[in-house]
């Protein structure tokens, strides 16, 4: 850690509302020892800032908090209305717009791609030496090898062992639901298989300037593995943007608009930055210090990261959005509520169930998948970081989300840190845990 003195600002907010200190009482009998977790973390050089929000399900701040480094960001005002890059909680978003699209009918979850994406027919698949998928490989490598060095991303021995990959066709068709599911077989930079990697780096889908010249360079990739066959997580819900694009000739940026930010009141949910919003710088800690990221060092898709530009015209349903803790928090409070938000329904109350309900990773003991969100199992109770069955999902830079409907609120923490170090590990179960620590307490003594 450096050794220079660090100045960091933290603050405890209280929302006008003469409601709120009872609200509050309700949950946690001493915030200020979950603020110190909070601080630690920001003091420690673990994360460059850290934002808290927990709302009720009538948009009630029940908690709220921020640590600021100022020697990182010596000016930076963070509250409830700055902009973050969320990255991949835009996944549960565009998975919402397209099970919207399939309640008017313009789409069905048993769909082929091919039927929107004509360009993806024929897609090849990558399987290593022995013939295998390079998905299945992985999940089998990982269970049966007890040398694997920890190093998932330069591991040497399974790139050895499947590259030069081999192509061959797909045995299967892939479906709307697969894509959905993260089982169509579409990936990151960042898979175990280096020669895979230098793929898709080489597209660099980010440096391109429209959804077309996107899907004639994944048109040219293979795929990771046969589809409906493993669940992989990539970039199966940027393509499930395109899919809803083509399906309604209309943009995601255009379908976020009209089917969920205008007829739900929701401001802090945008592809697109205004002339008024900058945005905070990335970090990373990859070296174990917490330093600002260097230009290409964010290399999920490539090189470069999405274009958040006035003139953009490319929304990356997986990846693009950027939001604030205040509309990201409004659109988890619609999800709690299944489907409605300041008097507008928006999705069906059996669609939001099928969201939360278990499709994959199903013998998994820390929970399972519904539709890319994380339910929670009793390990997480058992542990003390929180509670079974909350509805979790995170991005790139270390956002979180959590969603508790049992006690009907909603948690966003904030942050901008690629790679974090080892003295921010574990930050999300301890600041939860220290939550639920409270919320359990005065449970008991009702």
């Amino acid at each position: 850690m450096n050794s220079h003195k660090l100045f960091f600002v933290t603050a405890f907010l209280l929302v006008a509302s003469c409601e709120e200190p009872e609200s509050k009482s309700a949950y946690f009998s001493s915030p200020e020892k979950i603020d110190s977790i909070v601080d630690e973390f920001v003091a420690n050089e673990g994360f460059p800032l850290l934002y808290i929000r927990l709302e009720n399900e009538e948009g009630t701040v029940i908690y709220e908090h921020d640590a600021v480094n100022r020697n990182f960001l010596p000016d930076e005002k963070i509250n409830g209305d700055t902009w973050f890059r969320v990255w991949s909680m835009s996944k549960i978003i565009t998975i919402s717009i397209m099970l919207d699209l399939i309640e008017d009918g313009l789409v069905q979850l048993d769909d082929p791609i091919e039927k929107y994406i004509p360009e993806f027919k024929g897609l090849k698949v990558a399987v290593a030496n022995n013939g295998m998928s390079l998905a299945t490989y992985t999940r089998e490598y990982f269970e049966n090898s007890s040398g694997f060095s920890g190093d998932y991303l330069n591991n040497v021995a399974i790139s050895e062992a499947t590259c030069p990959i081999r192509l061959v066709d797909n045995e299967n068709t892939i479906t709307v639901l697969d894509l959905i599911n993260h089982q169509a077989g579409f990936y990151y930079a960042t898979t175990p298989f280096k020669c895979l990697n230098e793929i898709l780096a080489k597209e660099d889908f980010n440096a391109l300037q429209t959804n077309q010249e996107i899907i004639n360079a994944m048109a040219k990739m293979p795929l990771v593995m046969h589809a409906g066959s493993e669940d992989f997580y990539g970039t199966n819900t940027t393509v499930l943007g395109f899919v809803a694009e083509r399906a309604t000739g209309k943009t995601l940026d255009q379908l976020l608009n009209e089917r969920i930010k205008i007829p739900l009141d929701i401001k802090g949910l945008r592809y697109k930055k205004t002339a008024n919003i900058d945005l905070l710088p990335t970090f990373s800690g990859k070296d174990s210090l917490l330093r600002k990221a260097t230009k290409g060092e964010l290399d999920i898709m490539g090189a470069n990261v999405p274009n958040y530009e006035e003139d953009n015209q490319i929304f990356l349903g997986g990846e693009g959005m950027i939001g604030t803790a205040n509309g990201y928090a409004d659109f988890l409070r619609m999800l709690m509520n299944h489907g409605e938000l300041n008097g507008h329904r928006f999705l069906d109350e059996a669609s939001v169930r099928d969201m939360y309900a278990p499709h994959s990773q199903l013998d998994n003991d820390w929970g399972y998948n519904g539709y890319n969100l994380w339910i929670t199992s009793e390990k997480q109770l058992e542990l003390g970081y929180g509670d079974a069955g909350l509805w979790t999902g995170g991005g790139y830079e270390q956002t979180h989300f959590w969603v508790d409907p049992k006690r009907k609120f909603v948690g966003v923490i904030m942050t901008q840190m690629f790679d974090t170090p080892p003295q921010g590990m574990n930050r999300d179960n301890l600041v939860r845990g220290s939550m639920y620590q409270q919320i359990f307490e005065k449970e008991q003594t009702k």
